[in-house]
Parts: C-alpha cells; structure tokens; sequence
C-alpha cells in the first residue's frame, strides 16, 4: 500500500523534523500508537521499537530511522511482520515561508489478515496520522 501526504506549515523545517523525530511522544498524539520508545542511537541512526494497535489488536515492531536534519527523515522496518515497510517525511522550506511537508508510506504485511484490516482504512488514517502531527505542531510552536 502505497500513499503520498503533501501539506504546507507555518513551523520551520527544523521544528516540524524535530517533532516527527521525538517519537517517545507518539502516544501523546497519534491514537493508535500505544507505545513507543528509542532503544539505540548512532550517528544519523535512531532504532525505535513501537507498539500500534487498538483495544482488540496490538503489534509491537522494530524500526530505524535515518535521520538528516533539517530536510529528511527515512524509516524502514525489516520486522517479520512486513513483507514491506517504509515512510520518508520531507521538509522543504517554502518560497511564500514555513515549509512544504511530504509524507510517503509505502508497506505490506505479511499476514492477509492484518493487511485486509489496515488496507481497508489506510488512506484515511495516512490522512489523520499527518494532519495529528500537524495538529501537534500547531500546539508546540502555535501557528507563526
């Protein structure tokens, strides 16, 4: 399942990059994410172990970010679960100011089952993911 999220922010790329990177804050703002902690840092490298789910299903997977700030942070995920799995955040200053951000999620489970339960509501949720981290940064760093 692929997707592409383009929105444009008032924040700096550097606010909204470093944002995106603090991921121990996911549970604060994004629903599904139960849990969600750093388990090793190197260089540009950041290792993230992260529980998604719902009340009557939770996955727990590995992931690593190749982060470049301010402009570009790459996640990719060799967890069993996925066949598949990667998102790549842009943060491109904007001409008119703020920055223009791109969001691209590209993945695929290995379990039919899983895959049928995300598949049916990926596009939305891609959608209400990036616009909760819109949201957040709006509250951070208020709307410049």
């Amino acid at each position: 399942m692929q997707h592409i999220e383009r929105h444009h922010s008032k924040n700096t790329p550097a606010q909204l990059f470093d944002m995106v990177a603090d991921v121990e804050r996911y549970p604060d703002f994004l629903p599904w994410v139960i849990d969600a902690k750093v388990i090793g840092r190197q260089d540009r490298t950041m290792r993230v172990e992260m529980t998604v789910g719902t009340s009557f299903l939770r996955k727990r997977f590995k992931t690593v970010a190749l982060l470049d700030r301010p402009h570009r942070i790459e996640i990719s995920s060799h967890d069993a679960m996925f066949e598949r799995f990667e998102q790549i955040w842009t943060f491109d200053p904007a001409a008119q100011g703020g920055t223009n951000v791109e969001y691209r999620v590209d993945f695929h489970f290995r379990s039919r089952v899983l895959q049928a339960l995300i598949g049916a509501s990926f596009v939305e949720r891609s959608e209400m993911m990036v616009r909760g981290y819109m949201l957040r940064a709006r509250r951070l760093y208020g709307a410049l």
